[in-house]
């Protein structure tokens, strides 16, 4: 009879610790982006979490697949609460975005990103699917909620305007701007 782990059905053997994939990923997101995708060996992020590169391996088979999943830790981890106030759900939305670059370096990520793009072009798709797309679509989300409940215009360009909220970060980044207190409600206000 095939044994199984707590909490994961038909998955034998020992379970694994949420605190070494945490190590593993945080590794993996650090390298790729100080060295990019072609540098960052599994080697070097086994070295790096504190783990054995089998210990990868049993989460993850190939280094794009660990790569990928580094990219998913950016993405919301779960959607702010929705309050029907366009403003304050997307000064929540622009407010997580700000923290969790902030807090990965992800500036230097997307930089890493482009700078491959030629050499590495999955790099950037990976980034765009797990990443970048999920976060436009919760934008996407609040505004066309916002506009079938009569508060936006009825020709709110939605796409066009989650493009300029997730990119007054990456402006205000180049500037020199910070993303302080307050940041994403003045943000909202100015672009709505």
């Amino acid at each position: 009879m095939e044994k199984t782990r707590k909490g994961c059905p038909g998955a034998a053997g020992r379970p694994r610790c949420p605190d070494k994939e945490t190590a593993i990923l945080a590794a993996a997101l650090t390298l790729l982006t100080r060295h990019g995708f072609t540098r960052m060996t599994l080697d070097n992020v086994a070295r790096a979490a504190g783990v054995s590169k089998a210990t990868i391996h049993l989460r993850w088979r190939t280094k794009t697949e660990l790569a990928a999943a580094a990219l998913a830790t950016l993405r919301p981890c779960a959607a702010p609460h929705t309050t029907g106030d366009v403003r304050a759900d997307l000064a929540a939305q622009l407010a997580d975005l700000a923290a969790v670059l902030t807090r990965t370096g992800g500036m230097a990520l997307i930089g890493t990103c482009l700078a491959e793009e030629d050499h590495t072009p999955d790099l950037l798709e990976l980034l765009r699917e797990h990443a970048v797309i999920p976060r436009r679509a919760g934008l996407v989300r609040v505004l066309d909620q916002a506009r079938a409940a009569g508060t936006a215009a009825i020709d709110l360009d939605a796409e066009s305007l989650a493009s300029a909220l997730l990119g007054v970060f990456c402006a205000d980044y180049l500037a020199g701007r910070t993303a302080g207190p307050g940041w994403a409600d003045r943000i909202v206000a100015a672009l709505l």
